[in-house]
């Protein structure tokens, strides 16, 4: 193995509350749907553990470390209350350190039949990273590691160089993801166990790997064959992680020496993409993949319907896109795009996905009586 992307996913989603217009029905606002206590009493809780990840992330990039951090729209927004994170996120790419762009609301817009919904997010967070980082995003990282044969072409034609998906087994088989891929656009696929092994395993006392340390881990990739491996997992466990006191920091810092003893290094994916020859998959033009499989958005009956209530909507908003009220509606709008509620809903959540698809139907309900009134 010649080289390593580590990717991060930074996001906090908005939680939807239990809903019921008790009191008659009133103007569309989001503290009416979302839990404002709940989003922002997690969020203070998660700062200390954000702040002092990040200042290992900073003394492992002097270590030779690269990062590329996908920072959601939405987590961005909650940033307003504590500037301190964004600074630390500021001082992280002008280390070095690589901003990738991705849908604004964390959204699932590109499953959706027309694609300008997933266009403006795109340039919406793109807009955003430009206000906050003076910087220009060159790889694309869809929510969920979405990936079809219609989003691609897109994203190419909208300038991006590099584009971020999951290794799936789909699209691979019994391969592993080691390789640039050609695509419409250079691709990136997620090496899901090597990945697993720092967000959901490092903390596990019963593994058999346990405890995971920086040489160990770079001694297994150094004994792969191929040109890179595509490290990608949520920052939340990095958090979760550093809330037991474990030595995912002391792993954080070590990791880039350990790697280079082996001759490996850690590199950005556009880099990979220039540095590295492409290689042929021809499961990319026709297989759709997402994090842990497609069938956790859209596996049920239930995650089904609420897709398609969340496009009859996107076709309503559009009449209504130069009235008074539109803007108040398509944030809300974009808001229960979230991925998060579709996979809440899915086929694994057997009781409280049913109980959570009964109260954000609710909500959809009360959208859509609120986009009619405001067509009269």
């Amino acid at each position: 193995m010649k080289a390593v992307c580590l990717c991060c996913e930074v996001h906090v989603p908005y939680d939807v509350k239990w809903y019921w217009p008790e009191e008659g029905y009133s103007k569309v606002e989001f503290e009416n749907y979302f839990d404002q206590y709940k989003i922002y009493s997690r969020f203070e809780k998660f700062v200390p553990h954000i702040l002092s990840i990040n200042e290992a992330l900073l003394e492992s990039m002097d270590r030779g470390a690269s990062y590329t951090f996908d920072i959601s729209g939405i987590f961005l927004d909650q940033c307003r209350l504590h500037p301190a994170v964004i600074d630390s996120f500021r001082d992280l790419k002008n280390r070095g350190a690589e901003l990738a762009c991705s849908p604004y609301f964390h959204s699932v817009a590109s499953l959706f039949p027309d694609k300008m919904e997933l266009r403006e997010q795109v340039k919406m967070h793109r807009m955003k990273l430009k206000e906050l980082f003076k910087y220009e995003p060159k790889t694309f990282i869809n929510s969920e590691l979405l990936l079809a044969k219609d989003i691609s072409p897109i994203i190419s034609q909208m300038g991006f160089k590099c584009y971020i998906s999951e290794g799936s087994e789909n699209l691979l088989g019994k391969k592993e993801p080691v390789y640039v891929y050609v695509n419409d656009m250079p691709t990136l696929l997620r090496h899901i166990d090597l990945s697993e092994d720092i967000e959901d395993r490092f903390s596990d006392t019963e593994w058999v790997c346990y405890p995971l340390i920086a040489d160990k881990f770079a001694s297994w990739i150094a004994n792969m064959d191929g040109d890179v491996v595509t490290l990608f997992f949520n920052y939340g466990s990095l958090i979760k992680h550093h809330k037991k006191q474990d030595n995912i920091i002391r792993f954080l810092i070590e990791l880039p020496k350990s790697l280079q003893k082996h001759g490996i290094e850690m590199i950005l994916p556009e880099t990979a993409v220039d540095t590295f020859g492409h290689e042929p998959l021809e499961t990319l033009k026709t297989n759709a993949t997402s994090r842990y499989g497609l069938h956790n958005l859209v596996g049920n009956h239930i995650q089904h319907l609420y897709l398609y209530e969340l496009i009859d909507i996107g076709k309503m908003l559009h009449e209504i896109r130069d009235s008074p009220g539109y803007h108040d509606l398509v944030y809300v709008y974009r808001c229960l795009q979230q991925s998060e509620i579709l996979l809440e809903m899915g086929p694994e959540n057997t009781h409280l996905g049913a109980e959570r698809a009964v109260n954000v139907f609710s909500v959809i309900s009360d959208l859509k009586r609120a986009i009619l009134e405001e067509k009269k």
